[in-house]
């Protein structure tokens, strides 16, 4: 039949495609989302936006860094900072992609499960009716009955454990009372990759609680000194948005001793901070914290970061006063703890402000080139100090790096030759001041610890999680798919036994199972005839018919 004549001024005819409307692209998008493709693709995006929190300063750890690059970067810096770059992990970018990885991959994984759990409750695919198109196939004759056989081939597949068979069984009656068998494995492999991607959630979801509940904080502690485990009694803390500072415990830790071993080479050996704690509601107990073996107090773990000199000296003003006492932790800077540190003296009776920079040298090597320190043990500590005078800035309102001398409105003291005057003071010493400034007495040596207190409670769920993703998907990679099939045909005083296996991809051992099967029956059920035969070899055609496809096997 032919098309009526288009109607005259009638342009060509065109195609109506119907619209989605709101609930059709909610649901495409909700496809759309929770596809696998999706999910990888978020995957790698979460890396991706992570990589400014490795590259840039964050806030949350080291505020002096950002605000040293945001004045060396007067145009970026800003930039950078409105749009979360030194704030990354708490960005809205980066925790929109964090959601939408976690939402892909529940809206993933609940569809699968149910789709699994139906086929785990399935029962296994019936017998084929021809078992010559199998590569892989085999016969036995055995002398028992066709139910002993079933029974024995049941046992077999299954295995020794009856909560965790190694084959999904099933045994039915053909006409003319042929038995068959039917049995598969290799659900396991789902089960697996479900259990990787559940993991996968797990540890979103404990990385995301550990940020929100998480606290650290840094200490350093001298010698004979203590501190108490509140926020503001830390040099630097940082916590999750939603940690309470009313949930630390209330423990006191002091530093009683610390002691370290370096073998002649300067090779560090072991360091041993021994300490007192102090719980509410318990006796005080001494305690060990080393390298790698943290102690654990009041629901966190305090680890022994770094340690050092932190020499006790009193200043005296021009006028005798004593303007500053106490402990200065110097810095080590390499492997003989050649130690850099500031001692600032705001507190003159009369004149201008002091600061005291310079170098501590636990081994001292004094030559004409200058002082070195060549060993990190104290045999012949040595300080090597300049003087300076002015404004230390201390009164500015603007926070300072106890560890660094703000000399902008400071004047290097020179001597006659105008070389800057350098102080050697040895402990016990007391050494003057340039021009009468007053004078320095080094007291003593103690030592320091810089101590790191965590408390994350979702360390343990990651670990649990990440150890579940690597079983899951060591299940998944590694768990065959099989299909094992049975025909047991009653004979004359005989029962023959064919068998034939199959597996979803090539499977190199998919042979030996069939094998290890027809061995265990033929074993078990009296392999061979009546009248003494030899029992029939295992069978397996190489050249067989590929009438299932180019594999020579059906689709599972």
């Amino acid at each position: 039949m032919s098309a009526p004549d288009p109607a005259p001024g009638d342009g060509p005819a065109t195609a109506t495609l119907p619209t989605l409307g709101l609930v059709g692209t909610l649901r495409w998008t909700w496809r759309q989302l929770t596809s696998m493709r999706v999910a990888l693709m978020l995957l790698m995006l979460l890396a991706i936006v992570s990589v400014p929190g490795s590259v840039l300063p964050q806030k949350p750890v080291d505020r002096p860094a950002v605000a040293r690059y945001i004045a060396e970067n007067p145009t970026l810096g800003p930039w950078l900072d409105r749009l979360g770059f030194f704030d990354v992990y708490a960005s809205v970018w980066f925790s929109a992609v964090y959601l939408l990885l976690f939402v892909s991959l529940v809206g993933c994984i609940l569809p699968r499960t149910r789709v699994h759990l139906r086929a785990v409750r399935a029962r296994p695919p019936r017998t084929p009716r021809r078992f010559d198109r199998f590569a892989v196939r085999g016969e036995v004759v055995v002398t028992a009955a066709p139910d002993d056989v079933v029974a024995v081939a049941r046992e077999a597949l299954r295995g020794p454990l009856r909560l965790v068979p190694r084959f999904r069984v099933d045994d039915d009656v053909e006409p003319g009372g042929v038995r068959t068998v039917s049995a598969e494995r290799g659900y396991l492999r789902e089960t697996g990759n479900l259990v990787f991607h559940l993991a996968l959630v797990g540890i979103l979801v404990s990385v995301a609680t550990g940020q929100l509940l998480h606290y650290r904080g840094q200490a350093l502690v001298v010698e004979g000194r203590g501190f108490a485990n509140s926020v503001t009694d830390y040099d630097t803390f940082e916590a999750g948005t939603a940690f309470d500072p009313r949930s630390l415990v209330p423990f006191t830790l002091t530093l009683d001793r610390f002691t370290s071993r370096f073998t002649p080479e300067a090779r560090p050996l072991d360091f041993l901070a021994e300490v007192t704690v102090t719980e509410p509601g318990a006796p005080p107990r001494e305690a060990e914290i080393r390298v790698n073996s943290p102690l654990g107090v009041g629901e966190a773990k305090v680890y022994l970061q770094g340690n050092g000199y932190a020499p006790d000296v009193t200043v005296r003003d021009a006028d005798g006063e004593v303007a500053f006492a106490g402990a200065v932790p110097f810095l080590p800077e390499d492997p003989v703890y050649t130690s850099r540190g500031v001692v600032k003296v705001p507190d003159v009776s009369t004149g201008e402000q002091i600061g005291l920079v310079g170098y501590l040298l636990p081994t001292a090597e004094v030559t004409e080139a200058g002082a070195r320190s060549v060993y990190p043990q104290p045999l012949e500590p040595l300080l090597v100090l300049t003087v300076w005078t002015g404004d230390l800035g201390l009164d500015d309102g603007v926070p300072q790096n106890v560890y660094e001398l703000d000399d902008s409105a400071m004047t290097n003291v020179l001597d006659a030759e105008g070389r800057p005057v350098t102080l050697f003071v040895r402990p016990g010493e007391t050494v003057d001041l340039p021009d009468g400034l007053g004078s320095i007495t080094w007291e003593g040596l103690p030592r320091f610890v810089a101590l790191d207190l965590r408390h994350d409670p979702a360390l343990v769920w990651i670990l649990v999680s990440s150890l579940l993703a690597l079983a899951g998907l060591s299940v998944s990679l590694f768990a065959p798919r099989r299909r094992l099939w049975l025909r047991i045909a009653p004979g004359e005083g005989r029962t023959v036994v064919s068998a034939a296996a199959l597996a979803r991809s090539d499977d190199v051992g998919l042979q030996g199972e069939l094998e290890r099967l027809l061995g265990a029956v033929g074993e078990r059920c009296g392999a061979g005839d009546p009248d003494g035969a030899e029992p029939a070899a295992h069978d397996v055609d190489d050249d067989a018919p590929a009438r299932a496809g180019a594999s020579g096997r059906p689709d599972l």
